[in-house]
Formats: structure tokens, C-alpha cells, sequence
């Protein structure tokens, strides 16, 4: 599933459209994708609307539109969005697509676990203002981060990590990153961190996702060199400290890895 800065990337996508007005909408009425939203009524907000701007918060993004007009999308699994031509034939995946003067903005999400969310009106959708406080926000206190392990002691700090609404937009591979930079086993539970710990949970949460978002985020591309990202895809890969083979296992529901010398 996309994390935190891949989904600021694919946002991103969709600036080629930026204040240009909505001349058509095709959608795929009745896809489990768009539960709980009046489809017709979005058609027709959309049609004649300028996109105006965008934002990422946490894996959901959204899209406002002149006359009020509010679109958020949450990729889910499997779900893109891309820009194709004017003349763009939407397949049975492309299940949104925005047609402009000179393009068509499109959501395309083949195992629909994605969303679309609508609003209207001038005030913040819920769907949008009830988010958590952002990582790198300075709502994302210590103080914070802190009562939350303790409300989670018997919790494994990998899967704590995991939880959207504490670590929003953090996701498998980004909690591996924060546990290897904190030198951390992902195994421990929160109730056994230690003050120093916490602390560098918070420290590298606010890090990774930075960093993170400086990098993937501003185009796909791939984090730094000597991160642990370019090692965990592989039960093969090596620590990048030490050298040392990952160790893996599953933990919180997830393939988890880690250097079993400097994550003690």
C-alpha cells in the first residue's frame, strides 16, 4: 500500500490540470470505490469546475474545486493517478477521470480498496479536518508519542508504528526505516522502551518521513543510498551499518526485517 510520500507523489500527477476547468467527467457508477458518495451530484459539481489545489495528509489526498467543491481519494492497494491525453479512452479500472482542455486527470484503482470521498461547501469535509496531526508537524510532540507507547505497552513497537492514528501515512517499509535508525528490534514490546528509546522513535519518525517526503515525494524517486530501504525487499539483504543478513519475521500482521546485531 502507498505510503506517506508516495502518496505525495502521486498527487503530484494531477498539478498538470492546476487552474484549469473540468470540461467532463466519466465514472463508473456503482464501483465499491465510490460507497457512501452521490455520483451523479459529483458529475455534476465537477463539470465547469477549475481544480484549484491539492494536499496530501497522512494516505489520503484532496482535491479542492472551485464552487466549493471537494475531492478526496485514498489509493488503497492498488489504486494510481496519472494524466493521459485529451482524447483518453477510460479501461474498466479507470474508474474517475477529469477530462480538461488538454488533458484527463485519472484515478485508476484495478482491486477498487481505494476510495473517493466528496464535499461541498466552504468548510473542511470531516473526512479531511478529523486527520491526526501530521509527523513532521509540530502537533507531533514527544510528549505525545510517549503516552501513546504506554497505552500500547503490551503492544510489539513495529506494529504501534503502524497505527494511522498516531503514525499517519507511515506504513511497512518507512516503520522499518524508523526501527533500524532508533536501533531497535521491531519485536519489543512499547511497554519495554526505554526514555532513550521513545526519544528516538520520535527523533527518526520525523526523519524518515522528511527525508522521505524531500525525496520520494518529489517524484517517485527513490530515498538516500544508505538507508535500510534499498535492503528489505529481500530476505537476502544486508544491514547497511554492519553488513550483517537481515533477520525476518512477521510481526503485526506484516513481513518485518531488521539487523539482528545493531537492532538488540
Amino acid at each position: 500500500m502507498p505510503e506517506l510520500a508516495e502518496v505525495e507523489s502521486y498527487r503530484k500527477q494531477w498539478d498538470a490540470g492546476l487552474r484549469k476547468k473540468v470540461t467532463r467527467v466519466e465514472l463508473h457508477a456503482g464501483k465499491r470505490i465510490f460507497r457512501g458518495v452521490n455520483e451523479k451530484r459529483l458529475a455534476t459539481a465537477l463539470k465547469g469546475a477549475t481544480y484549484q489545489d491539492s494536499e496530501a495528509r497522512a494516505k489520503l489526498m484532496c482535491f479542492r474545486f472551485s464552487g466549493g467543491v471537494w475531492v478526496g481519494i485514498h489509493l488503497g492497494m492498488t489504486g494510481e493517478l496519472r494524466v493521459e491525453p485529451k482524447d483518453f479512452e477510460p479501461g474498466k479500472h479507470d474508474h474517475l477521470v477529469l477530462f480538461q482542455s488538454a488533458r484527463a486527470l485519472v484515478f485508476s484503482d484495478p482491486r477498487q480498496f481505494g476510495r473517493v470521498h466528496f464535499h461541498e461547501g466552504r468548510d473542511e469535509p470531516a473526512w479531511w479536518a478529523k486527520l491526526p496531526p501530521a509527523v513532521t508537524s509540530p502537533e507531533f510532540t514527544l510528549e505525545r508519542v510517549a503516552a501513546f507507547f504506554q497505552r500500547r505497552a503490551r503492544l510489539a513497537v513495529k506494529a504501534a508504528l503502524l497505527i494511522q492514528e498516531m503514525f499517519p501515512g507511515v506504513g511497512n517499509w518507512m516503520a522499518d526505516e524508523i526501527l533500524w535508525r532508533a536501533r531497535i528490534d521491531p519485536r519489543v514490546l512499547c511497554g519495554k522502551l526505554s526514555t532513550k528509546q521513545v526519544h528516538a522513535l520520535w527523533h527518526e519518525s520525523r526523519e524518515v518521513c522528511r527525508i522521505a517526503l524531500e525525496t520520494v515525494g518529489q517524484g517517485a524517486s527513490d530515498p538516500p543510498e544508505d538507508w535500510l530501504f534499498h535492503q528489505r525487499w529481500t530476505s537476502k539483504g544486508t544491514c547497511p551499518r554492519d553488513g550483517l543478513q537481515l533477520k525476518t519475521a512477521t510481526v503485526g500482521g506484516r513481513t518485518t526485517r531488521w539487523c539482528p546485531r545493531c537492532q538488540r
